[in-house]
Formats: C-alpha cells, sequence, structure tokens
C-alpha cells in the first residue's frame, strides 16, 4: 500500500510542478487575468489565473495511472460490491462539469448563482453515482437514511457547502492551496487510522500531491493564482474524497472529523452568509464580496500577507491535529491539545502585537 502512496504522491508532484508554467502562458494567451480593480485585491498586478487546471492534471494523471495498474495487479477492486468504478466516474463526470463553468469564470467571468448552479449539477451528478452520505452516528444512535432523497439532499448540501467554502477563503497567495494541504495530510492521517478504503487514501495521496507540484508558484509571491476552477475543484474534491474515507466505519467520531478539519473555512464561510445577510438585509447579499473574511482582519491588524498566510496555516493545522488526536486518543486528551495550544497563543498573542506595531513605527 505504502508503495502506492508514494507513486501516487511523486506522480502528482511531478505533473502539477510541469504542468503549471503552461497553464501560465495559456492564462496570459486567451487573458485569464485576475485584475487589481478593486479595493478586496490584495496584488498590484495582473496575475494568471489558471493554475488549478495543473492541479487537476496532475491529480487525473496520478489517479488514472494508479487505478489501472492497481487493477491490473488486482490490489484494488473497482467492480466489486462497493461498484467504486461507477462513483468514480460520477466523480470525474462533476469535476468535468464544474470545471467547466469555473474555466469560464476564469476566463471571461460569470454571476455567482451561475456558478453555484454548476456546484449543484456536479453534486447531482455524484449522489446519482452512489457517492452518499447515507449513514449518521450519534453517541449510542446508529441511524441509516433509508430515503435516497433525504441522503442525496444531504449530501448535495455538503458538496456544495465545502466547495464553497474553500473558494471563499481563496484570497491570498497559497492560502486555500495550502490550507487544502494541510486538509488533505490530515484526513490521509485519519483515514489510515481508521483503516479507511484504499481508493480514499490513493485519491487524497494524489490531492496532496498536486498541492504540492503546485505551491511553488502560488506562494507569496505568487506567479499564478489557483483561480476559481482550483479552488472550486478543491473543495469538491475533498468533500467527496471525505465521504469515501468514511464509508466503512460510521462512528460519531469518524463523521465529526471532517468537519473538524474543515472547520476554518466553514467557520469563514458560515460568517460571511451570515455577515453579509445581516449587513444588506436581503438573501442576495450572499453573493456581495466583501473585506470580511479572516484573512483581511489579520492583515487589518498589521500584519503582512505571507505572516496572515502563516497564521491560518496554524489554525488550520491546529484542527486537524485535533480532529487526529480525537480520532486515536478520544475527547479529553483532544481538548486538553486544545486548551494548550489556546494557552500559549493567549500568552504571546500581546507580545506578538507589540512587536508588529514597533516594525511599523519604524
Amino acid at each position: 500500500m505504502w508503495g502506492d502512496i508514494a507513486i501516487a504522491f511523486l506522480l502528482a508532484f511531478i505533473t502539477a510542478y510541469v504542468i503549471t508554467p503552461y497553464t501560465i502562458r495559456l492564462a496570459k494567451k486567451i487573458g485569464a487575468l485576475d485584475l487589481p480593480k478593486d479595493k478586496r485585491k490584495i496584488h498590484k498586478n495582473a496575475m494568471p489565473r489558471l493554475g488549478g487546471l495543473a492541479v487537476i492534471i496532475g491529480f487525473i494523471v496520478s489517479t488514472i495511472y494508479l487505478l489501472i495498474v492497481m487493477s491490473i495487479e488486482q490490489t484494488i477492486i473497482l467492480t466489486g460490491p462497493d461498484n467504486y468504478y461507477t462513483k468514480l466516474i460520477g466523480f470525474f463526470l462533476g469535476g468535468f462539469i464544474l470545471a467547466i463553468f469555473c474555466f469560464i469564470d476564469d476566463w471571461k467571468g460569470i454571476p455567482p448563482y451561475v456558478k453555484l448552479i454548476g456546484q449543484i449539477l456536479a453534486a447531482l451528478v455524484v449522489t446519482f453515482s452512489g457517492i452518499r452520505i447515507d449513514k449518521i452516528s450519534l453517541s449510542y444512535f446508529n441511524t441509516i437514511i433509508n430515503d435516497e432523497i433525504i441522503s442525496s439532499i444531504i449530501t448535495i448540501i455538503w458538496i456544495v457547502g465545502i466547495t464553497n467554502a474553500i473558494n471563499l477563503i481563496d484570497g491570498l497567495d497559497g492560502l486555500s492551496s495550502g490550507i487544502c494541504l494541510i486538509s488533505c495530510i490530515s484526513l490521509l492521517i485519519i483515514f489510515t487510522l481508521n483503516s479507511s478504503p484504499l481508493i480514499a487514501i490513493i485519491l487524497i495521496t494524489a490531492l496532496a500531491g498536486s498541492l504540492v507540484g503546485f505551491l511553488p508558484y502560488n506562494f507569496n509571491p505568487a506567479k499564478t493564482f489557483i483561480g476559481d476552477t482550483g479552488s472550486n475543484f478543491l473543495g469538491y474534491a475533498l468533500s467527496i474524497i471525505s465521504i469515501l474515507g468514511v464509508a466503512k466505519t460510521y462512528t460519531a467520531i469518524v463523521l465529526i472529523a471532517p468537519l473538524i478539519v474543515f472547520a476554518l473555512p466553514l467557520f469563514d464561510t458560515i460568517s460571511a452568509i451570515l455577515r453579509r445577510i445581516i449587513k444588506t438585509k436581503s438573501l442576495k447579499g450572499v453573493f456581495k464580496a466583501d473585506r470580511e473574511h479572516l484573512h483581511h482582519k489579520i492583515m487589518k491588524r498589521g500584519y503582512t500577507q505571507k505572516q496572515a498566510v502563516f497564521i491560518l496555516y496554524g489554525m488550520s493545522a491546529s484542527f486537524g491535529m485535533f480532529a487526529i488526536i480525537l480520532l486515536e486518543s478520544g475527547i479529553w486528551k483532544a481538548l486538553s491539545f486544545g486548551l494548550m495550544i489556546i494557552a500559549i497563543i493567549a500568552i504571546g498573542y500581546k507580545d506578538i502585537l507589540k512587536l508588529r506595531k514597533e516594525e511599523d513605527i519604524k
């Protein structure tokens, strides 16, 4: 298994790293550039925004190659009772539909509600392929959702929710791609501890490899942006792989773990939705962008773009570690870890702010 994991990571990494310069040239050629037209934009110059294509290509090349080789070796059975063959077709087809909508958005621009339609269509394809959240376990009560409609609705909400969460947090160089990489690593550890299906482990490793190959071009100062094509695909892929990863074990902790891993982008998204509705007093306000995301608030306190990204990386890694400890050692050790992190930050918080103010004065 570990040899396949290494191949999944390395092949995706090399492919994404090699393909990214081509996406930069493509973006410049067709005019798919992010222009700093308003105050929300942090960057000063026009930036290519088709980097997500390299992440997608790296992921697809790695997974398709491994699935073919492993099927020949019979180390993975795609046509067995779990019917992964049909599920994977649904996953890739849904991703293709989503990529078309988002590519057009990166290239020409489309209204947010049109992009939402694309997300819902992709999620519908996935649920029809058989990938569903059909069991929920809380405390001592195991609930099986026998109604396919309810199961599909829950799954669609989950996929669209995570997709938008990753898309909305994509506001600084390397932010969404780095947070997704941390989420991939966290989920990989969780899947390994949980003896999750091999297909989920291979998929999450390939996604991590693609992100590592792309990040050198995306980290501050960025040479390219991941774009809506990339950020939407990352959220879409993570939401589906997390479902596949808990498919065998539906204990409460295993189901909660992905929620904790995605806690940072989910919190930012829920806050943005509520904030915009309250501010505009209309549901339409949800689609109105603002400068009140977590990364904006951190930068308003005087931190640089790179420092804000590292702070959010640290927060995301802490949530991922909390989920891993919760799964492996239980609630009390996880809570004690969380309290230690909070205490350490509280001790150094004022000094860190003081140092920032002194640097600003200089």
